[in-house]
């Protein structure tokens, strides 16, 4: 992954001029989920793919006991890194994120030391495609580089960012996203054993085999909807607490089918129903995974088209209950015009708004993308590409 752009290193000069001290810099690229919808939380199976969008930084020591941490676009804040505890009126924002992820890396051993950092992104932001991961990473890597300490590997890196995530910004993500972004690439992930994740990477171009991995944002932002995307692993934990155990993938299915009545009758139809979704998405998981090992895009994308419906019909994040807005259903039902039987397309990431995601022929790109931002505005559907790099950092 390329060094940040030079435009990027002046902005760190003219706002926090020279100290003397070496510049670091960090890239980190976002995610897009492949398959695996909401199973990473219950000890399921996922496939993410990393994407040539990514948060960029620059940053150095500053010699005081003070982060101070610019976004291009944003502005700024501070962090006291003498107090590293959860601090509520910060959830929710990146402020939060630094003080997380400090506070991790000080529990490696490491002192910590105050330092200037200013990033930019080009992830869309609220779109479904991990920039709040991205951002957790990236203050991850500059403070493994800037403290001294040992190195962090991916999955230890990312394990960090998702505890800081549920706990400083309160959100109550899986490893997914933070995962896919530190290893890179495209990549099959087991949460069987959360503790230990297993991982394995396969180098893979979708358009090698006619088809362009294309997402569009529809213009519903999720960020504003933590509330909606807690309720899906909260209900499917819910389920898996009237077995006596913590997720669902050490649920036998038989023992589900058993109970459906009192579930339905305690719990209510849509934890059943997300439950369902659950068996029916991490089989479709190993499926779409032994297709992509043996090169059959056919079997991909139906079994990708299965993963939609179950999303919507099962998982139901594809629209909130009740409200009049449907956005990324109106996507999905465009896409599928656009389409035109070809490719495939499923909601994307948490859901809830957020982005849809399409495996489009590459023949049929531009139309495709000039229909999807004449509905949803300029620059609302993007061609993406797979890259091979993971959150990184080196020293100019």
């Amino acid at each position: 992954m390329s060094s940040p752009t030079t435009p990027l290193v002046d902005r760190f000069a003219e706002h926090f001029g020279n100290t003397g001290n070496p510049l670091l810099s960090v890239t980190v690229p976002a995610r897009s989920e492949i398959a695996g919808n909401h199973t990473d939380h219950e000890g399921g199976d996922v496939i993410g793919g990393a994407l040539d969008a990514r948060i960029e930084a620059v940053c150095a020591l500053n010699g005081t006991g003070t982060a101070r941490i610019e976004s291009v676009g944003y502005g700024g804040f501070e962090i006291d890194l003498a107090d590293l505890a959860v601090q509520a009126s910060e959830q929710e924002t990146t402020a939060s994120l630094a003080r997380g992820m400090a506070s991790e890396l000080a529990a490696t051993g490491r002192t910590p030391q105050g330092f200037d950092l200013i990033m930019q992104s080009s992830i869309p932001s609220g779109s479904g495609l991990s920039s709040s991961a991205a951002v957790e990473l990236a203050f991850g890597r500059a403070m493994e580089a800037l403290w001294e300490g040992t190195a962090i590997d991916a999955v230890t890196l990312a394990k960090m960012a998702q505890r800081t995530e549920n706990n400083y910004f309160g959100k109550p993500c899986g490893l997914l996203d933070q995962l896919a972004e530190a290893l890179g690439g495209l990549a099959h992930m087991s949460f069987a054993d959360p503790e230990t994740p297993a991982t394995e990477k396969l180098a893979f171009d979708f358009e090698d085999k006619g088809y362009a991995l294309v997402l569009v944002n529809v213009g519903s932002d999720h960020s504003a909807l933590t509330g909606e995307y807690a309720a899906v692993p909260a209900e499917m934990k819910q389920i898996a607490a009237v077995f006596g155990k913590e997720r669902l993938c050490e649920v036998d299915p038989a023992a589900f089918d058993s109970e459906v009545v009192r579930l339905r009758r305690e719990l209510g139809d849509r934890p059943v129903l997300r439950a369902l979704h659950y068996w029916r998405e991490n089989d479709l998981v190993l499926k779409r995974w032994d297709a992509l090992q043996a090169g059959d895009i056919d079997a991909f994308l139906e079994l990708t088209r299965e993963s939609g419906a179950s999303s919507a019909m099962f998982l139901q994040n594809v629209s909130v209950g009740g409200a009049p807005e449907q956005s990324a259903m109106v996507a999905l039902g465009l896409a599928e015009r656009l389409l035109e039987g070809r490719g495939a397309c499923r909601i994307h990431g948490g859901g809830f708004g957020g982005s849809i995601q399409a495996f489009v022929p590459v023949e049929r790109v531009d139309a495709f993308l000039a229909g999807m931002d004449s509905w949803f505005g300029e620059g609302a559907s993007r061609h993406y590409r797979i890259v091979p790099e993971g959150a990184a950092y080196a020293w100019l």
